[in-house]
């Protein structure tokens, strides 16, 4: 991505959820989804977000294509704050059009039809509606993404109604529905993870063959470490692992997979059953238990699981360090020689959950 223009540029996000004074005693209830996050995406560029189950990846994928508001921050789409053209009367670039060039895929197609309309009525419906095309260069362009993706014969699963899909063709389906509006970017938000296993490689494959044809950048979500290292290694993308709402590592995938810096990086590919480490039998972590998203530890958010901790991450976070020569950026003390974090006391009770 560098030297071009980002597509979606975020910086400084955060979203937050609830309200102070909202618990039952007048305390704070409010949880910090995205946490002031900073994420360029550039044009044609894949980027898979990892990390454990409520650490914010869906609610950062939505920030990004306008489907969500920041509580603050700026996310601008090709230099147009989103925010602005929202509400703005005049803007450099109308809203309607950001809506139709940010694209989501749902983790559920089938969720995502409506189950009274056959196919071809829920493609035809939002192309007419959002471009100036008659029927009939609507429906030509949807038949031609149908024999693209797989769908044939075309005529018949048009005339079909959602429950008469498999799981893989309502996939197909809802990714035609996103390429059909010619987006820049696409929000694909655990879209794989309802998929047998041996339709998951056939799906990555055509959404990153759509993504060369068409110029389009993903934002693929995931849980799963193996997914995102064969996404962004055939496409020459990178991967962001996000933990308590904070990208805490990003980079392509040899700084990621092969060298990963941050120990919760460490303890995703530990976990993942075909990046296992042979050698590393112990789980690298501390602590089984995530902090309450409502209480965030002071410093370091990770450090109560950080096997690596010391004393000076209880009390101070960590920055976003820099590669000099790439992209990647590393939230850890360790990722740097010179820090006071080599001179702290380890912190008592690091033993490893056995």
């Amino acid at each position: 991505m560098s030297g071009a223009d980002p597509v979606v540029s975020m910086q400084d996000i955060t979203v937050e959820f609830g309200e102070s004074g909202f618990g039952p005693f007048g305390d704070s209830e409010v949880v910090r989804a995205v946490d002031e996050v900073d994420l360029d995406i550039g044009e044609g560029e894949v980027i898979a977000l990892v990390g454990e189950s409520g650490c914010g990846k869906t609610t950062l994928g939505k920030t990004a294509i306008g489907f969500q508001r920041p509580t603050g921050g700026t996310i601008r789409y090709r230099g147009q704050d989103i925010g602005e053209a929202r509400d703005s009367r005049n803007p450099d670039i109308p809203f309607s059009e950001i809506r139709r060039s940010l694209q989501i895929i749902h983790q559920d197609p089938g969720s995502a039809l409506n189950p009274n309309q056959r196919v071809i009525t829920s493609l035809l419906l939002p192309l007419k509606k959002n471009t100036d095309l008659g029927r009939g260069e609507c429906k030509e362009r949807i038949y031609a993404l149908a024999e693209r993706v797989g769908l044939t014969p075309v005529d018949d699963f048009m005339n079909r109604y959602p429950h008469q899909l498999s799981g893989g063709e309502q996939q197909r389906t809802v990714l035609i529905r996103a390429m059909m509006m010619n987006p820049d970017l696409i929000l694909a938000d655990e879209a794989i993870s309802a998929l047998d296993v041996s339709l998951r490689i056939e799906m990555m494959d055509l959404m990153l063959e759509l993504r060369e044809l068409f110029n389009t950048s993903f934002l693929f979500v995931s849980h799963d470490l193996s997914n995102a290292r064969y996404l962004t290694k055939k496409s020459g993308g990178r991967i962001a692992v996000m933990y308590l709402g904070e990208i805490v590592e990003i980079g392509t995938v040899e700084e990621i997979i092969e060298n990963p810096q941050h120990p919760y990086t460490q303890a995703l590919k530990w976990a993942t059953p075909n990046l296992f480490v042979e050698d590393e039998e112990d789980s690298p972590l501390r602590g089984l238990d995530i902090p309450d998203p409502t209480e965030k530890p002071e410093g370091c958010s990770f450090h109560p699981r950080c096997p690596e901790a010391r004393t000076v991450c209880e009390t101070t976070r960590p920055g976003a360090y820099e590669s000099d020569d790439s992209e990647y950026r590393c939230k850890c003390f360790r990722a740097t020689d010179e820090h006071e974090y080599w001179n702290s006391e380890e912190l008592a009770g690091s033993e490893l959950v056995e």
